[in-house]
C-alpha cells in the first residue's frame, strides 16, 4: 500500500519563493506551513496550494521546524525550506519510493537528498558545495532537530540512512546583498554558541588562527583542492565571502568574550 507524505515547512515573508516551492510538492498528501509573523502574502499563497498554516513565534530554527514536524500526520515527512524546489526527477523518485511497489516498503526510514545551490545566478557544483546532502525525508516522528544550535541544525535520526539521487534546488542567494545579509545574521546566531564553547580567541595565537588563518585555509582548501575555481567568477566570489563569514563569526565570538555586543 502506498505510503502517505507530509511536507513540513517554516516561513517568514516568503511570498517571492513559495509558489515554485509549493508547486513542486503540490502532489503531497499534506503540506504544513508554520509562519512566524509574515507581513506579506505568505499565508495567502500557502493556503492557495492547500497548505495547513499556523502561527508560532520564532524561537530558533530548530524549535520552529520541530513545531512543523509535530503537526505532520502522514506516514512520511519531507522537511523543506521556503526557497527549495524539488526537481521533477526527485519528485518521481520520492513517489516511486513511497509507492511500495510489489508490497515492498522503503529500505531505509530516512534519506539524504542532494541539494544544488544557486549563488549569484550560477549553480555551484564544486568547492564542497555539491552535493550538499541534507537529511530531509524520514518516517514521521522518527527525527527531530536540536534546538538552540543555530540556523544549520540537521534532523537527528538513529539508524541507517539511504541516499536519493534527484536534486533539490536551493534558490539561496540570487544577489550578493542577500548573501551578505544572511551571513551577517547567521554569524550573529552562531557567535554565542562559539562563545559558550569557550572559543572566544582570548590568546593571540587562538585569535590569529580562528579569525585569520582558519578563513584563509578554508578558502585555499575549497577553492583549489576541492575545485571551486571551476565555478567561474561566481565561485570565486562565493569562496571569498564564505571565508569572510568564518572571520565574522569568530570576531563576533571574540567580542562576546569581551562582554561586548
Amino acid at each position: 500500500m502506498r505510503q502517505t507524505l507530509s511536507v513540513a515547512m517554516i516561513a517568514m515573508n516568503e511570498e517571492a519563493n513559495l509558489p515554485p516551492t509549493l508547486e513542486s510538492v503540490r502532489w503531497a498528501d499534506e503540506i504544513i506551513v508554520v509562519d512566524s509573523g509574515s507581513k506579506d502574502r505568505t499565508i495567502e499563497i500557502a493556503r492557495s496550494f492547500g497548505a495547513k498554516t499556523t502561527y508560532h513565534a520564532f524561537g530558533g530554527h530548530g524549535e520552529q521546524k520541530n513545531v512543523a514536524l509535530d503537526l505532520c500526520t502522514s506516514d512520511w515527512t519531507l522537511l523543506l525550506d521556503g526557497d527549495e524546489v524539488l526537481t521533477p526527477a526527485l519528485q518521481e523518485e520520492i513517489r516511486q519510493l513511497l509507492a511500495c511497489a510489489d508490497g515492498r516498503e522503503p529500505e531505509y526510514n530516512a534519506y539524504w537528498i542532494p541539494r544544488l545551490n544557486l549563488y549569484f545566478g550560477r549553480w555551484i557544483r564544486h568547492g564542497g558545495f555539491y552535493p550538499d546532502r541534507k537529511l530531509r525525508l524520514f518516517k514521521t516522528g522518527s527525527a527531530r532537530l536540536s534546538e538552540g544550535v543555530g540556523p544549520h541544525s540537521t534532523p537527528q535520526f538513529t539508524g541507517a540512512k539511504g541516499k536519493l539521487k534527484g536534486d533539490m534546488l536551493h534558490y539561496a542567494y540570487p544577489t550578493l546583498g542577500i548573501y551578505l545579509e544572511h551571513m551577517d545574521r547567521y554569524s550573529s546566531d552562531i557567535a554565542p554558541l562559539l562563545a559558550n564553547k569557550g572559543r572566544t580567541s582570548k590568546s593571540l595565537p587562538a585569535f590569529l588562527w580562528n579569525a585569520m588563518a582558519n578563513p584563509a585555509a578554508t578558502f585555499i582548501y575549497n577553492y583549489f583542492f576541492r575545485l571551486g575555481f571551476l565555478d567561474g567568477r561566481e565561485g570565486l566570489i562565493l569562496h571569498i565571502n564564505h571565508s569572510v563569514y568564518i572571520h565574522w563569526k569568530f570576531i563576533k565570538a571574540w567580542r562576546l568574550g569581551q562582554g561586548k555586543q
